[in-house]
């Protein structure tokens, strides 16, 4: 447990907390001007099996975050269902979510794991999330309904 305890320790102090979003409210992880999973397109996750960068051109606003793709196809695609295509946790990081904090969702560490997309700070942290993914899942499903609403910086000082 010791190892455990001083990996989050370590990520809690080497990583930049994700900021809060001007746009978005706090259950987002958007930069200050909205912009959701970095610019990246939610729905190529699901049909090109990979991180694909958005259009700035292509844009579609949810929840009051602005998500870019990379057709005007997977546009249409995420304004037909959205809740299909939306990373969980806001798109802040699974594991970190699992511990009870909001780090940086990543776009370039993802898995779809039974049709939902879920994010993770790094690789190293995605390789530790991978070793139980239905247990961390179980955990940063409870801990959302409890950390949704509070900011990243909250979360650091309780």
């Amino acid at each position: 447990m010791n190892k455990f305890k001083s990996l989050i320790s370590g990520v809690a102090l080497s990583v930049t907390l994700a900021t809060s979003a001007l746009a978005a409210g706090v259950e987002i992880n958007a930069s200050s001007t909205g912009l959701a999973m970095q610019g990246y397109d939610p729905v190529a996750y699901f049909t090109a099996g990979e991180a694909t960068k958005g259009d700035y051109r292509i844009t579609a606003l949810h929840d009051e975050a602005l998500y870019r793709f990379s057709s005007e196809e997977n546009k249409a695609a995420f304004e037909a269902n959205p809740e299909a295509y939306l990373p969980a946790y806001g798109g802040y990081c699974a594991f970190g979510a699992a511990m009870g904090f909001k780090f940086d969702g990543d776009p370039n560490h993802w898995k779809i794991v039974d049709n939902k997309l879920y994010l993770n700070l790094s690789k190293d942290i995605q390789e530790r999330w991978e070793g139980d993914i239905p247990g961390f899942i179980e955990s940063a499903s409870a801990n959302w309904e409890t950390i949704a609403e509070k900011s990243p910086a909250e979360l650091q000082t309780q």
